[in-house]
């Protein structure tokens, strides 16, 4: 049911199916493009838009994925001594 990453028009999943038609009629309703987003969004969540809006509420949405690089960076950084002891460089996960 899944297509994150994906278009409507890319995907094969149901709900995907299920929204192309939705919107397929809100066009024909004579809604503009704004108003059947609108219209998604209200109804499914920022979850249906393939870029969700830059809002308060999405805000983790954008930030985490670079705050978790950031981290991962920190602890590999961190752990970059543990090259000179062959012991500490095999529980090292960062390093070759």
């Amino acid at each position: 049911m899944v297509c994150q990453n994906q278009s409507i028009d890319d995907s094969e999943a149901p709900l995907a199916r299920d929204l192309r038609l939705l919107v397929r009629e809100r066009i024909a309703a004579g809604d503009s493009d704004a108003q059947v987003i609108d219209f998604l969004v209200t109804r499914y969540g920022e979850f249906v838009l393939l870029k969700p809006r830059l809002k308060p509420h999405t805000l983790l949405l954008w930030l985490l994925p670079p705050l978790a690089l950031a981290g991962e960076d920190l602890r590999c950084g961190s752990m970059a001594g543990a090259g000179s002891d062959p012991r500490r460089r095999e529980i090292n996960p960062c390093s070759n």
